[in-house]
């Protein structure tokens, strides 16, 4: 059943790609998302002179029994800088029901990560996103997050406004 989940959504992905996306990677998640699990990706070398959009993609089966998303982003950059940031995304509404895009059990959900970057430095950035969820009033994070099947990043052209 999950192999004809993930070919119903590859099919939609590719039908409803924009000409705007210039970067879409997604990774599968094997059962869970471990807390030390760092899902890294490496970006190809765009133009320095122009503007981009960046997203975080995640898709969330039933089994995700939190109604956010704390996320740990870093961005790499070629000469050794990293930006780091600590982002909460709202997964569902107050009522329970699920934000995101899907039909049945899985929903995909673009996140805003940053708007209007530019890549002026030569060479190859990476980003490298963990999770940090934990339940209310423990300290340590959740070391097996169920229920987030994949996570992806995206970069699109910005769009002038």
């Amino acid at each position: 059943m999950n192999k004809l989940y993930y070919i119903i959504f590859t099919a939609l992905f590719l039908v409803s790609c924009e000409t705007n996306t210039v970067f879409s990677e997604v990774r599968a998640l094997d059962g869970h998302w471990g807390a030390d699990e760092v899902i890294e990706f490496k970006l190809p070398e765009l133009d320095s002179l122009a503007t981009y959009n960046l997203f975080i993609n995640v898709r969330n089966s039933n089994q995700y029994k939190y109604n956010n998303l704390f996320l740990i982003v870093s961005m790499n950059f070629p000469h050794g800088k990293t930006v780091t940031d600590t982002l909460e995304y709202r997964m569902a509404n107050p009522d329970g029901t699920w934000l995101g895009q899907g039909i049945g059990d899985l929903k995909d959900n673009k996140l805003w990560y940053k708007e209007r970057v530019k890549f002026i430095e030569e060479g190859t950035y990476t980003v490298d996103i963990m999770q940090a969820m934990r339940n209310n009033g423990e300290v340590e994070g959740v070391s097996k997050l169920e229920g987030i099947t994949d996570v992806g990043f995206s970069i699109e052209n910005a769009t002038k406004q």
